[in-house]
């Protein structure tokens, strides 16, 4: 039973630390129906209903789908990274039609001056 209380302790020490960092790292307009100051009293007031109070009616809500929250992603990181060629119809690209034209013409050129053996 010891070891059970013991559990217990551990388990709503750690929920109580991360809400308390959790609310200390919120920005103070994006925390909900509270001041932040009384969200960080209360999660030391009552032991395990005020971080659990935090988490369901302090914490800010993220929009759904908005992927990775942090450092400003949105999704893959390789959709959202700059400089990175959007899809395209292959016909509508000129640059691309224009090395196609070339690589073609190369390999037609080198057609002509080495003929197959045989």
């Amino acid at each position: 039973m010891l070891y059970a209380d013991a559990l217990a302790f551990v388990a709503e020490l750690c929920l109580l630390v991360y809400c308390v960092l959790d609310v200390a790292r919120t920005p103070a307009q994006q925390v909900r129906n509270l001041p932040k100051p009384v969200w960080l009293f209360l999660c030391f007031l009552p032991p395990v209903i005020g971080p659990i109070c935090w988490l369901l009616f302090g914490r800010p809500q993220q929009p759904a789908g908005r992927g990775l929250p942090y450092k400003g992603h949105t999704g893959f990181p390789e959709y959202d990274r700059p400089g990175r060629a959007a899809a395209s119809n292959p016909d509508d690209d000129e640059a691309f039609l224009r090395s196609l034209r070339e690589r073609a013409e190369e390999q037609r050129r080198k057609a002509r001056e080495d003929p197959p053996a045989g």
